[in-house]
């Protein structure tokens, strides 16, 4: 959010909607840790306490959700329309439902269950206590549920968590994920000066995969997993990844092929 125009996001936002006729999952947050030095001012955005803008994308995404409300924000202009303060348009009815903020924190995730929206929670969390990030991440998910309901909200939340995951059916995957990935574990390390914990690379035969991500406490809970990979090594190679994944490897975590035609954005 630190690097976007709230009201010009809500609008395309909204549009979209439309035209993916209410299939939009819109993921946002404050934004990863970025190699330029407030870098958000060279786009036009100032007056930041912190380093980071944290407290840009604060304030950002509340204006930002104001206008997905439907609040009338701006005085019109009385020689072009009638007195009062204007919406943006077009406003869609369901985008609310459709977007998700990125928490990296358990903190952070209870005040997005208390702003009624969808959880992502990434293949990090700035948190390093000692556990395995899938069981610091599935008490996030659960204070995230918890805030929800006892914020009153009645809908269906929906959560993500990502993971890299990579399918060994090759010689080709071997080379590139075999020795690296067998065993891997967790990583603690700082990032934008916090403490934090690394989720590890999943790379192992399909059989091996499926028990491991049985076994991860946050991917049985959340209700939809997000392949993190490599786009480095190319768009085929990624399509294998991702085929490979759902033929070898999904199926048995409860995933089902959409039997009406492809959707973008489609998730396991």
């Amino acid at each position: 959010m630190r690097y976007e125009n709230p009201l010009y996001l809500a609008e395309e936002a909204a549009a979209l909607d439309y035209i993916a006729d209410g299939r939009l999952a819109l993921g946002v947050s404050r934004g990863s840790p970025e190699t330029a030095l407030r870098g958000y001012e060279a786009f036009g955005y100032t007056g930041s306490e912190d380093p980071r803008g944290a407290d840009i994308a604060r304030d950002k995404f509340e204006l930002f959700m104001q206008a997905v409300e439907g609040e009338a924000l701006v005085e019109s202009d009385p020689q072009m329309a009638p007195p009062g303060r204007l919406a943006i348009e077009p406003q869609s009815p369901t985008l609310r439902d459709h977007i998700w903020w990125g928490a990296g924190s358990r903190d952070s995730a209870e005040q997005v269950g208390r702003q009624g929206l969808n959880l992502m929670s990434s293949t990090l969390l700035t948190e390093a206590t000692g556990e395995p990030l899938h069981v610091l991440q599935k008490d996030q998910i659960d204070r995230f549920r918890a805030a929800y309901k006892a914020a009153g909200h009645t809908g269906s939340p929906r959560v993500s968590v990502s993971r890299s995951v990579f399918p060994i059916v090759s010689e080709q995957d071997e080379m590139y994920f075999g020795l690296r990935g067998r065993d891997g574990q967790d990583q603690v390390g700082i990032i934008d000066g916090m403490r934090s914990t690394f989720g590890k690379t999943y790379a192992d035969t399909p059989d091996k995969l499926i028990e491991q991500l049985l076994a991860d406490d946050a991917v049985m809970a959340a209700d939809t997993l997000m392949l993190t990979i490599p786009n480095q090594l190319g768009p085929e190679y990624n399509l294998h990844v991702m085929q490979a994944f759902a033929e070898h490897v999904a199926p048995a975590l409860g995933w089902k092929p959409n039997t009406e035609g492809p959707v973008v954005g489609d998730a396991i």
